[in-house]
């Protein structure tokens, strides 16, 4: 390959931009019209315009993308993730007109993009998968059944897409009727199908995936798991790796699965096995990710892996640089979502432009971003704005170094959940690796900020204004201090 477009934007862009930097490959990049001077559009070899800010008309339109690889000469296009990502139309077609995709095959796309196709293929394989009904009939009278023969608390759950949308829990059978009608309208929206299966709903389950990598040449590993239990209307906010419950045994048979699951569909590729991890020890297989996974990074950062580099490598038909019994794990990551979103107004995302940017660093602290001061965060797009991950040599130093870390980030312009992220690596039980994807419902419950209010009451204290402070802390909550990991130490 000499040259890649790269069809997506933001903190991934410039994440796929750097990789091939170092292979000395070139690169385009593709840009909506808000986006010509963003950071990706600048950092690549050269930019085509895709169309406006909606993404309809920009990132998830592909001839346009067609266009502008054609116009550039490239060999390669990688999706990254989210937009076209798992689009198997727009695998095939890249292929079709002659590009390589840097992603499985558009036949495996549609297999594992389905959670309805893939459960049936898992439990053929082997691979345990969640009691439930992912059969074809989708009528209300059909579906009501079934759910009472699952029984409850059950999850409905849409068949294609992800992140939360077209997912409801039902507690009881009066209840299904009307959710299952929320979770269909929701799937319908976000993705033009509203095909649903039914699950058990696990209660205080862990969610943990395993980063798995196919070639053309017959060859598939795994690169240990990631723990994603804390999550935010299911959707992702804190990774690590390992996971805190691990066990080598555990390890095993998890690992095991993640590349049966692999095999049945000769996976090429980098991929994401997900599990829901029961309280008893017992899992069972949530979904496959046929693309990089955001969070990527705390992979790279145990094993040393460019998992960019693997994905070019593979793409171009080349064989795995490593076999199973070379990869090995060191140290422990943690990765932390920064989001544009106001945590005082049920983290509502915000727009606006960022007047003051400036992140950590140091030695185990890394920071994938795709905005710089003086950029605008549009409303066109996801609020993310950047991963922050740190690392150390155990699970201890890697928490400490984050707290440290997103105490130095400074982000001025929009509101951002930095602080909401500092109180969860402070929570006592998140520090003693004690939680399950209810983590934050169990321990942030209507979770608000410490206010103007609070930190005025602070100041005044110091001045030993008592009147004044009981004034100023009328109606605040005041956290414990000793309940928050900051970067301070009593002295001897």
């Amino acid at each position: 390959m000499k040259k890649i477009l790269i069809a997506n934007r933001g903190e991934i862009a410039l994440r796929i931009i750097k990789t091939c930097r170092e292979l000395g490959i070139g690169t385009v990049a593709v840009a909506s019209e808000p986006d010509m001077n963003a950071l990706h559009a600048r950092a690549a070899d050269e930019c085509h315009l895709i169309g406006p800010g909606t993404v309809t008309e920009s990132y998830l339109n592909m001839d346009n993308i067609m266009a502008a690889a054609r116009k550039a000469g490239v060999d390669a296009i990688h999706p990254g993730f989210g937009f076209l990502s798992e689009n198997a139309a727009f695998s095939k077609r890249v292929t079709d007109e002659g590009f390589i995709f840097i992603g499985p095959s558009p036949e495996v796309m549609e297999v594992m993009g389905s959670k309805q196709i893939s459960k049936r293929r898992m439990k053929v394989c082997g691979v345990p998968v969640v009691p439930g009904y992912n059969g074809d009939a989708q009528d209300l009278a059909s579906l009501q059944k079934e759910a009472d023969l699952v029984g409850y608390p059950l999850l409905i759950k849409a068949s294609a897409g992800g992140g939360g949308k077209g997912m409801r829990v039902v507690h009881a059978s009066a209840n299904f009727a009307s959710e299952l009608e929320t979770a269909q309208r929701e799937a319908r929206s976000a993705f033009g199908d509203d095909t649903v299966l039914l699950e058990r709903y696990l209660v205080q389950p862990r969610h943990i995936e395993f980063q798995v990598f196919g070639d053309s040449h017959g060859n598939l590993v795994h690169l240990f798991e990631r723990e994603c239990s804390i999550q935010r209307r299911h959707q992702k906010i804190i990774e690590e790796t390992p996971s805190p419950v691990m066990t080598p045994e555990l390890r095993a048979r998890m690992a095991e699965a993640a590349i049966t699951a692999a095999k049945e569909v000769n996976y090429v590729g980098a991929g994401t096995v997900e599990f829901m991890l029961d309280v008893d020890g017992s899992f069972f297989f949530l979904e496959m990710n046929t693309r990089l996974q955001v969070e990527h990074p705390v992979t790279e950062m145990i094993t040393g892996i460019d998992l960019v580099r693997w994905q070019i490598l593979v793409a171009d038909g080349e064989k795995l640089p490593l076999m199973q019994e070379q990869i090995t794990s060191r140290g422990h990551a943690i990765e932390a979502r920064i989001y544009a979103e106001d945590p005082n107004e049920n983290f509502f995302p915000q727009t606006g432009t960022i007047s003051r940017y400036r992140q950590p660093s140091g030695l185990g602290v890394r920071v994938d971003t795709g905005v710089g001061e003086g950029d605008t965060v549009s409303i066109y797009y996801d609020p993310m704005l950047a991963k922050l991950i740190t690392y150390g040599e155990n699970r201890e130093q890697a928490c400490l170094k984050m707290a440290m870390a997103l105490e130095e980030y400074c982000i001025h312009g929009v509101k951002t959940n930095l602080g909401f992220l500092g109180d969860i690596v402070a929570e006592p039980n998140f520090r003693e690796g004690n939680f399950s994807t209810s983590y934050l419902a169990e321990n942030f419950p209507g979770y608000k900020q410490p206010t103007d209010q609070l930190k005025t009451a602070l100041a005044l204290s110091a001045l030993g204004s008592a009147a004044n402070t009981a004034k100023a802390l009328e109606g605040a909550v005041i956290p414990d201090p000793w309940d928050a990991l900051r970067s301070w130490r009593a002295m001897s």
